[in-house]
């Protein structure tokens, strides 16, 4: 594969997936992950789509907020990452990716469920950058639980705090920073509408995400201030083997999309790119479904 743009069969262009069973603790690293999720490292090409842009990506360290923070510095943009302690060694690889690209980059570890951590990760990315016109918010949590009556109170609390909460709280610390041109990109899911019995909680926080989005896309266009919204469909991350989904189902994950497979984090990227580049200057409160063929309202 040459690039993001070259023409082939998207059946194809990444082969399904059969990895050995696998589960880490935690938030789980990317590095340690067999197969190891595609960012984009060889093959996103940038054009310039974001020359000078300041942007600030949650989840940053890896799957689609990696793949995004590696595309946004190929096309130009600087950008400071936000990521769990635990993370920094994913991190560090996705730094050293924004640095080759010949921009800045820097690195902000933040407890997104921490209402003054949101602001304060606002503040300092406003300092690292002289000032910030894009955000997007890719951060989440997502376990599965089998039975209802085993969902703890605590995860389904954190769930909202990281998935709902911290978008909210960092869209509002941003808000007096932001002038006209400037684009936020939240992430929803294919959940949004097809809601997972193992994934209540998760699937939940993402139909509220997106019309979260909507709303505040409402307020902030007639500020000049573009908001939308990603929703992914089976994309191979961290977020399957630290509980994500149960350990039987990544073998053969995203085989029941009608493209035969699962996506991957640098097929995600190329949406966040475009939702955040004047190119979608008219497209604004719109949710845009990257789920390899599964319809969506």
């Amino acid at each position: 594969m040459a690039d993001q743009l070259t023409f082939d069969d998207p059946r194809t262009r990444y082969p399904k997936l059969h990895p050995r069973k696998q589960q880490q603790d935690g938030t789980g690293l990317q590095s340690e992950m067999k197969p190891v999720p595609d960012l984009g490292e060889s093959t996103y090409r940038g054009t310039g789509r974001l020359t000078g842009r300041k942007a600030l990506i949650t989840g940053g360290d890896s799957g689609i907020g990696g793949a995004t923070a590696i595309a946004f510095a190929r096309e130009g943009a600087d950008v400071v990452i936000s990521y769990l302690p635990a993370e920094q060694s994913d991190a560090d690889h996705v730094l050293e990716q924004i640095a080759d690209a010949g921009v800045h980059g820097f690195g902000i570890p933040a407890d997104l469920t921490d209402a003054a951590a949101c602001r304060s990760l606002v503040t300092s990315a406003v300092e690292q950058l002289g000032g910030l016109d894009a955000i997007v918010l890719v951060a989440g949590k997502q376990v599965s639980v089998i039975d209802l009556a085993d969902l703890p109170d605590e995860q389904f609390v954190q769930t909202y705090e990281i998935n709902v909460f911290a978008a909210f709280r960092i869209i509002q610390a941003a808000l007096p920073h932001l002038r006209p041109g400037a684009t936020i990109v939240t992430t929803a899911s294919l959940e949004t509408y097809q809601a997972s019995e193992e994934r209540v909680d998760y699937a939940s926080t993402k139909a509220a995400i997106n019309n979260l989005s909507k709303g505040i896309a409402q307020q902030l266009a007639p500020k000049g201030i573009r908001v939308n919204t990603v929703a992914p469909g089976p994309t191979w991350t961290a977020l399957q083997i630290s509980g994500g989904i149960p350990v039987e189902e990544e073998k053969g994950y995203g085989e029941e999309t009608p493209l035969g497979r699962a996506g991957q984090p640098a097929e995600l990227a190329p949406v966040y790119v475009f939702l955040s580049s004047p190119e979608s200057s008219f497209v604004v409160g719109a949710t845009y479904a990257v789920t390899g063929g599964m319809p969506t309202p």
